[in-house]
């Protein structure tokens, strides 16, 4: 049996150690926000955030998980304390930023890590930061939406 702390709230789940958190949180705790795409930490589908940090679930087994707190797509209001709808996803939605939608729960998770580390980020750190694939190529409306989302979100605590 190993706990894992995901948004919030500590599960207990008898998984072998070995299992990448990315089909814990989808098979084990039916949190279905969290895409497979690669399977090789590639692409960013299955971008969670560990302690605040982007970070692809793929890869991480869940002995590696302990002592840790994860967020995904389905805990990121709560968390971050955004309700209803953080500022990310707000703009996402006012952007239009989704064609097929399927990279948008990592997209989402990466731009909240980025602001929260870089508030007024350029065009180059918006870059450097988001190299989650979307094979959309809504790159230009992710930058639009993350821009919004910074001047949203300044002067929230």
């Amino acid at each position: 049996m190993s706990e894992l702390n995901v948004n919030g709230v500590v599960h207990e789940v008898d998984v072998e150690p070995d299992t990448p958190l990315l089909w814990v949180l989808r098979d084990h705790l039916n949190l279905l926000g969290t895409k497979f795409g690669c399977g090789s930490g590639l692409c960013g589908a299955c971008t969670v955030l560990m302690d605040g940090k982007p970070l692809r679930s793929c890869q991480l087994p869940l002995s590696a998980a302990a002592g840790h707190a994860f967020v995904t797509i389905e805990g990121l209001t709560a968390e971050y304390g955004a309700e209803p709808t953080h500022p990310v996803q707000q703009a996402w939605i006012e952007v239009d930023v989704p064609q097929c939608g399927y990279c948008q729960s990592g997209q989402i998770l990466s731009a909240v890590a980025l602001l929260k580390q870089t508030p007024d980020p350029t065009d180059q750190d918006i870059d450097q930061a988001m190299n989650n694939i979307c094979r959309c190529g809504t790159y230009p409306e992710i930058r639009k939406a993350v821009k919004q989302a910074a001047k949203a979100m300044e002067g929230l605590a």
